[in-house]
């Protein structure tokens, strides 16, 4: 048995594409598809706007915030809700509050199918 941390501490604070109050820590890389992350947005924190480079799955486990697409409305999303997002889809995800999210990146994904939308 292996104990880790996957705490914000523990992980990268994120500035591109003029992103703030982001904290990312990698939890796993599965056979070079898949990354699995962890991220920590503080009050007021934002994912700046960029374009994915493999389909991205964003899963809230804690507080809230808003997220979109390439279109200019923000949908609110909270804790138990997913964003999924196309490659090469713009995107970006904020919070007033703070937020913290899974984020899986993988090369293939069968979600849509058998996930519920909102």
């Amino acid at each position: 048995m292996k104990i880790f941390r996957f705490d914000c501490e523990s992980g990268k604070v994120i500035d591109l594409y003029n992103s703030s109050g982001f904290t990312l820590t990698k939890v796993a890389h599965l056979l070079e598809e898949t990354m699995i992350q962890f991220a920590y947005l503080a009050p007021d924190g934002l994912v700046g706007y960029h374009q994915t480079t493999v389909p991205q799955l964003f899963l809230v486990v804690q507080g809230e915030g808003w997220a979109r697409g390439q279109e200019l409305e923000r949908t609110r999303i909270q804790a138990g809700q997913g964003v999924y997002w196309e490659e090469g889809e713009w995107h970006e995800a904020g919070t007033e509050t703070g937020m913290t999210a899974i984020i899986i990146e993988a090369v293939r994904f069968d979600l849509l199918g058998w996930t519920p939308l909102v």
